[in-house]
């Protein structure tokens, strides 16, 4: 039996994806749970409008991302932090205060699980962290620590 998957099933395929299982499968497990639809006709037209309108909002959220990179790439973010006499900082400079200061620097929000820090931050200085904000998108951010 042919079905179109709505969400993503281990070890199956992938949200959208036109797939062959068993009758009893489909009937006793997919379909009540809602994991899936029949692939006739017209499930398979609603397919090919999903997919048009996913790639569309995919290509707007594409341009969107282009211009907050750009803003992103050519601003150099400041963090203050307390240091000892030998220049060395108190703590561990962590991804929630470079976003914190994006957002009060540039005004963009940035989900922190979605930065990725240097390794070993101890030191003033300067250092680049990465953001990755979609599968196709990545951009190194510079910051600088200063002493307050």
């Amino acid at each position: 039996m042919e079905v179109i998957l709505l969400q993503d099933v281990d070890k199956l395929g992938k949200e959208n994806d036109i797939v062959q299982v068993r009758p009893g499968y489909a009937r006793n497990y997919l379909i009540p749970r809602r994991l899936a639809v029949v692939a006739d006709e017209t499930q398979k037209k609603l397919l090919t409008v999903r997919q048009q309108q996913e790639k569309r909002r995919e290509e707007k959220l594409l341009r969107d991302l282009a211009q907050v990179v750009e803003k992103l790439k050519s601003t150099r973010f400041t963090i203050g932090v307390k240091t000892g006499t030998s220049g060395r900082i108190f703590g561990k400079v962590t991804n929630i205060q470079l976003a914190q200061a994006i957002k009060k620097q540039c005004g963009i929000a940035v989900d922190r699980k979605k930065i990725a820090m240097p390794e070993d931050i101890v030191t003033l200085g300067e250092y680049t962290a990465r953001i990755h904000f979609h599968k196709d998108v990545e951009v190194d951010v510079v910051f600088e620590l200063v002493a307050e």
